[in-house]
Order: structure tokens, then sequence, then C-alpha cells
């Protein structure tokens, strides 16, 4: 039997860390071993169920390059096949109409916490033949009432559940809609899983899962119930702790290979290396060797990754995400220098895209003002003379690229007896609004001749203002 995981996320709101760690986790396993790997979205919760969560799902999956063989199935498109399931419960006499009131139901509860009991429904209808005037009745799945459900789960070891422990829960409603728990087995079922891999917030599902598959007469898939992510503080991971939607962090300038490299390490390594591709990750990547005990998630560790990332990726990789980066600010990459020259000029220095997009406006776009506090350091009288100086070279240099730009600058520096410092530094902040940015001769052939012509005029232009206001 071939190999299947999936991922079933609930179209209630957008994809997480935590659930984007699962559906890394249910890829990865699948690739290695030549598996299919199952997108499938579990909107049967009408009421929260959204288009906009959905569509946030599968742009967070395609982002991260998780890529799926089948799908997305939608339960919704599914109901006749549960109906179906739900009748042969009833017709095996697995499954049983509950007509219990809510009034009922609250009072059974009420008398068990007085008791120091453990709230759950008795079974009361269990012997019912007859339906309740007025009542639309829920279906109940007729759990054992004896003996142990063992999950063999492959991260935490042998858990075992005493069947007296589990009531007979709800598998459809009084409208006919089935409940969580049906609709996932039928489609493991359906889907061929062979291996269950999800958060550890659903091994209580679990033995009730197992026992439906049973009473179906199907073959038990392997279950992998991987540890939460906490925060921090030791708290579970929550959006305080940067718990956003993944897109956030596409948002905030992150590559998705940063994500992902992060997230895999996330209760599971491989001795101490930290630094994963893709290709290494599908070949070293075990759900056997995922901790059980809790990750903590960590920004910093992130960001660290994120930098990497951004240094040792080719320029052609970094400038397709940038330039996203560089449309949300109103530039088109198409019109003006290079993008992937401007990549080269950045990488060395940006944490994130964002700061490299915000660093890199000054490429595409004019400015109306310099940067404060550069200007007040360096647009000074004294830069007055070097700056014309450059200006009346540049005017006439036969060729515009980066070395002969730098050979210029250092002759008017050594001609002018003044450290290249005091000559590039106000060149820069002219050229590039700010005190920062790119070694000059770089910064100064992107930017292009015409454009720096323009923006050293208005350089001197402000020097002369600033003296005839103080005196320099």
């Amino acid at each position: 039997m071939k190999l299947t995981t999936r991922f079933a996320p609930s179209p209630t709101g957008y994809l997480h860390v935590g659930g984007a760690r699962t559906a890394l986790f249910s890829w990865l396993y699948a690739r290695k071993h030549g598996g299919d790997f199952i997108l499938r979205i579990e909107d049967t919760d009408r009421e929260r169920s959204t288009e906009e969560s959905v569509n946030a799902i599968l742009e967070g999956m395609s982002w991260l390059g998780l890529e799926y063989d089948q799908g997305p199935f939608y339960q919704t498109h599914r109901f006749d096949r549960y109906k179906e399931i739900i009748q042969q419960l009833l017709d095996q006499g697995d499954a049983y109409y509950c007509y219990c009131s809510r009034e009922e139901l609250d009072a059974m509860r009420e008398g068990q916490r007085a008791r120091k009991e453990k709230p759950r429904y008795t079974g009361l209808c269990r012997s019912r033949t007859e339906p309740r005037d007025g009542v639309e009745p829920v279906i109940r799945f007729k759990n054992p009432t004896d003996g142990v459900v063992v999950v063999e789960d492959v991260v935490r070891g042998k858990v075992a559940f005493q069947n007296s422990e589990l009531d007979d829960l709800i598998i459809a409603r009084s409208d006919g809609t089935p409940t969580y728990n049906l609709t996932v087995v039928v489609d493991d079922l359906d889907m061929g899983l062979t291996h269950v891999i999800r958060g550890d917030d659903h091994l209580n599902n679990t033995p009730r899962q197992i026992n439906i598959l049973k009473a179906l007469g199907a073959e038990l898939p392997k279950y992998a119930h991987l540890p939460m992510i906490l925060g921090s503080d030791g708290a579970r991971l929550s959006k305080r702790h940067g718990a956003v939607s993944v897109m956030q962090y596409r948002d905030e300038g992150f590559l998705p290979e940063a994500l992902l490299n992060y997230l895999v390490r996330l209760g599971w390594s491989h001795g101490d290396q930290e630094i994963f591709s893709i290709e290494e990750m599908i070949e070293l990547f075990d759900v056997e060797s995922v901790n059980h005990s809790a990750s903590t998630f960590n920004p910093e560790k992130l960001l660290w990754l994120n930098q990497h990332y951004i240094k040792s990726s080719s320029p052609e990789h970094v400038a397709r995400h940038l330039s996203w980066h560089l449309g949300e600010r109103g530039i088109d990459p198409s019109e003006g220098p290079d993008i992937l020259k401007v990549v080269e000029s950045q990488q060395e220095r940006a944490k994130t895209l964002v700061e490299m997009a915000d660093n890199s406006t000054f490429f595409y776009q004019d400015f109306d003002a310099f940067e404060e506090k550069a200007a007040k350091k360096n647009l000074k009288a004294a830069a007055q003379e070097p700056l014309s100086q450059l200006r009346a070279g540049l005017a006439s240099l036969d060729v515009w690229e980066a070395e002969p730009i730098h050979e210029l600058v250092k002759q008017i520096a050594e001609s002018m007896d003044l450290k290249l410092g005091k000559v590039a530094q106000p060149l820069r902040v002219a050229v590039a609004g700010a005190g920062i940015s790119p070694p000059i001769d770089i910064t100064l052939e992107l930017v292009g001749r015409e454009r720096v012509l323009q923006r050293i005029d208005m350089a001197l232009a402000y020097i002369e203002q600033r003296v005839a206001a103080n005196g320099g």
C-alpha cells in the first residue's frame, strides 16, 4: 500500500506556525518515502468556515512550496458519503438515535459533577426504541464499554485509553450534518491514509476514531502526534509570541526556505546541524525521530536563519521574492536598475527582504528630502567643493561603471588631500538620501548618471541654503 499522509486544516482562520509545521512534517515524510501528500479542507463547521480562510491556507501552502499530490478535498462536498457510513453504523447496531433534551443532558452532567465524576454521556438512549415527539435526535456512536484502546503512537510510544472513560460521541447533529470525529475517520479511510501526522491536541480524539474504524472493519493508520509549540515564556504559542499567519512572515520579509528550515527544527534534529536545504530535509527527516517534548519558538533564531538564506541564496531567487516587496512600495522593478545587481549589492547586509526593499527604494524612486541626521552631519559647507568637483568629473566620465567611478572618487579625494570617506560619505548622502548604502561606486552605477547628477545638484542647493541660513 502506498504511503499516504495528509494535512487537514479547518478554514476558520489563517495558516499559522503550528499548522505549517504539521503540513511540513507530513509533506517531508511522504516525499522521503515516495508517497502521496493530500490536502483536505475540513470545512464542516459552516458558521466559522470562510472562503477567505480557505484562500489563506492555499496561499500559505503555495508560498511555502508544499505542493500536494491530491486535493484540495472539501468535506462539505462529501456529505452523501458521510450519511452512507452513518447509516451503515446504524444498521450494524454500532450507532443509535439519541433523543435526550438539552435540559436532560445538563442535569446529567450537574449530577456527575456533584458526585465528583467526569462529566460524560451515560448512554441513556442506547436501549431506547421509540422516538420522542417534538425532538429531533442526534446520532451517537455506540462506543465499547469495556476494554482498552492502545494508540501505538510513532512519536509518544504506546498510549492507553480505557473505553469506560470514552462516552458515546455524537456523529451526526440533529440537522443531519456529520461531526468532526466521523468525517475524519471516513476521509482517512476513503483516501487510503497510512500515516496520520497531527498535533498532540488531537490525541484524545484518536481512541474514539480508532473505535469507529474498527466498527467499520478498517485497517488502522499509524498515528504520530506532534508536541505543541511554546512561546519563550513557556505558555502555548499564541499571537503575542509570533504565532501569526504564515503569510505575515512573507509580509515581514522572510524567505520561505528560512521559515521551513526553522519549522523543521521545532521538535526534530539531526545532530547539531542547523541549516538544511529542502533536499536535505527530505533525505534526513524521519517522524520516528521527532522529540516528544514541547518546542520553544524563538523569533531571533528565525531572523538569523533568514539572514543566512538572504546571503547564501542566488540573486535570482532573492530577486523573485524582493520584487513583490518592491511592488508593495509602488515600484516596478523593471523600470530602473537591474534587480539582480541591486540584490547583489544588498545581500550581505539585509536581515529581511523588507529591510532590503526599504534600503533599495532610492535606486528606483527619487526623494524629496535627505535623512535629517545624515544631512546635518555630511552636507556641510566643507562638502560643497568636493561635491562640485565630483559632479563635474562624473558628468564627463566616459564609462559609467563602478571601477572608473571608484577611481574618480579616489582621485578627487587625493587631489584635495582628503580621506576617501570625507568625499565618499557626502556623495553617498547626496545620492542615496541617507548615510547607508552599498559601496559608493556600485551605488552610483546602479542609480545612473542622470539621477546622480540631479541628486548632487539637490545636495549642493541644500548646502547653499544651509550656509545662507547659519553659515554652514
